[in-house]
């Protein structure tokens, strides 16, 4: 039977244990199968491999068909907003800690990988954002998030004044310690942590999470995936004010700046196992309750 994969990226937490224990075995399991491996060049480094096929992860999205990603959630959201402009099948096996995209286990892995690898599988397409910082008109800088952007100041516990527009219209002013905008992937990270609500991945929405507002009126709001938001930062802000990307990717915002943040034409495929069931992720992530009977 032909391969429905060919070419697989294997992509690991550098100078991690566990992740190099997990790459190793599933490098030796899928060359002793005959297909063509791609380790990420940060984690080969750490690896005793003889004859390893190394690229970048832009190498591993133009080459491979489908790429395997070690760790926690934020090592998936690194590798997912490169991956995402590429048309690759990502799988995440979980070496972190909650582990809401990274489905496989690392004890438990060659069964559920030889059934996706056989076709026995299911994908699904999560969109994610891009931010865009504008200065007096001009692009000053731009980046993708796959959880969220984050409008915050640059210190701990600092109240910052803004204003927010749906697609030119204008909804309300805010003097809070920032806002989050969040994907439905998003949902059950940052977002969820500060109280907004839990969007199933298949909703084509967006979410904006008030932190700490100054109001006892103002409260979490759910648009339209398709929704253009901008945030104009007032001028009197005396704050380093930044919007984050995933909380990796850090813009500067400087007051009186604009920040537009919109759908991405980009999107990540995830590849799940056929027995994947979202609730049932969130019911042992969250220790939500069982079935009564």
């Amino acid at each position: 039977m032909a391969q429905l994969y060919k070419t697989i990226g294997l992509i690991g937490k550098p100078k991690h244990d566990g992740a190099s224990a997990t790459i190793k075995t599933l490098h030796d399991y899928l060359v002793a199968n005959k297909y063509k491996v791609i380790i990420e060049h940060s984690v080969a480094q750490s690896l005793d491999i003889n004859n390893m096929i190394i690229g970048t992860l832009t190498d591993i999205g133009e080459q491979a068909d489908l790429a395997i990603v070690v760790g926690g959630d934020g090592y998936m959201l690194g590798a997912a907003r490169v991956l995402a402009c590429f048309n690759i099948g990502v799988i995440g096996v979980n070496r972190g800690n909650l582990g809401f995209l990274t489905d496989l286990s690392p004890d438990e892995i060659i069964e559920p990988l030889e059934q996706i690898l056989a076709g026995k599988s299911r994908s699904e397409q999560r969109f994610i954002i891009e931010a865009e910082v504008y200065r007096h008109g001009k692009l000053k800088s731009s980046n993708s998030a796959v959880n969220e952007a984050v409008l915050h100041a640059g210190k701990v516990a600092s109240m910052i004044e803004f204003e927010v527009y749906i697609d030119g219209s204008f909804m309300f002013s805010q003097r809070s310690d920032g806002l989050i905008i969040s994907t439905p992937t998003g949902s059950t990270a940052y977002s969820m942590s500060a109280g907004g609500p839990i969007l199933t991945p298949n909703l084509n929405a967006l979410s904006l999470v008030p932190m700490f507002p100054h109001t006892l009126t103002s409260r979490p709001i759910v648009v339209d995936g398709n929704s253009e938001i901008k945030l104009i930062l007032a001028n009197d802000n005396h704050e380093n004010l930044q919007v984050s990307c995933d909380g990796h990717v850090i813009l500067s915002v400087m007051p009186g700046d604009e920040v537009i943040i919109k759908k991405s034409e980009c999107s990540i495929r995830l590849i799940h196992p056929l027995d994947h069931d979202y609730f049932n992720v969130l019911r042992n992530k969250l220790s939500w309750g069982n079935k009564l009977y």
